[in-house]
């Protein structure tokens, strides 16, 4: 009678312990889980062109900030800054210190870091083609962007602008700038979000840049900056061909000219 007693009574202490374990270190664990819980995805706000703002974990990232600071009223300041090129639809210093920059990194290829005094007050760190840093958690791959047509070489040269990769969570987005469908962009891989400029005479056509497009195989594809001069790239042209090549590869729009009407 005694062996079958003391199995009870050991059950029953251990289910006393279990329920008045200390409230303190429940909250603990529970805590601890919550800490470690991180949002897989960034946000990608279009504001206009070739510029972007990119939210995670905390994070805001400007792409190419233009359009001075009333661009980016109800957007939160800037922790980290990517500019691609010298170009003023990429690059305005008038925004840069029109912004609230406190907070942030500014990324350049040195071309840029060149136009932008040293007592602008917020670090600049220059990345050159081929170069990753780590900025607060996201990592940012410097990629070659520059044209190939003869009639266009000196509109963008090899080594003077940066495309990026950015890491991001669990995804790897890519910002072209002003390219046409170089070997290092077809080279990409693992690319969740590619956002892929199409304007003539500055980049490339619709064509180029889905048959680019169709070599590296992002997830996902956004055609950006396609506003030329004076024609407007045909971005339904580029959809279409990407589809019919891969219909795996999605095709998203955004609004990427909001004052006009495209």
């Amino acid at each position: 009678m005694m062996k079958r007693i003391m199995p009870i009574i050991a059950l029953m202490l251990f289910f006393a312990c279990k329920q008045n374990k200390p409230q303190d270190e429940e909250s603990t664990e529970v805590a601890t889980e919550m800490e470690t819980e991180v949002p897989e995805k960034a946000t990608i706000i279009p504001i206009e062109h070739a510029t972007a703002v990119l939210e995670w974990d905390g994070n805001t990232v400007y792409i190419d900030p233009v359009g001075g600071k009333e661009a980016f009223v109800g957007q939160k300041s800037p922790t980290l800054i990517l500019i691609t090129d010298i170009h003023g639809d990429h690059f305005s210093l008038e925004t840069l210190q029109a912004l609230d920059t406190v907070k942030a990194t500014v990324v350049t290829p040195k071309a840029v870091a060149d136009q932008i005094p040293a007592d602008f007050g917020s670090p600049v760190v220059v990345m050159n083609n081929g170069d990753t840093k780590n900025f607060s958690g996201i990592t940012v791959e410097a990629i070659p962007m520059y044209n190939l047509r003869e009639e266009a070489l000196d509109f963008h040269t090899k080594g003077r602008g940066n495309g990026y990769v950015l890491t991001v969570g669990q995804e790897r987005i890519y910002f072209s700038g002003d390219t046409e469908d170089i070997p290092e962009m077809r080279a990409l891989q693992n690319i969740d979000k590619a956002f892929i400029c199409m304007n003539l005479p500055y980049t490339m056509t619709e064509e180029s840049a889905a048959d680019a497009v169709l070599e590296f195989k992002p997830k996902e594809v956004y055609p950006y900056h396609y506003r030329g001069r004076p024609d407007v790239s045909d971005v339904a042209k580029f959809k279409t061909l990407v589809n019919e090549g891969d219909p795996n590869i999605k095709v998203v729009q955004l609004d990427w000219y909001p004052k006009d009407d495209f």
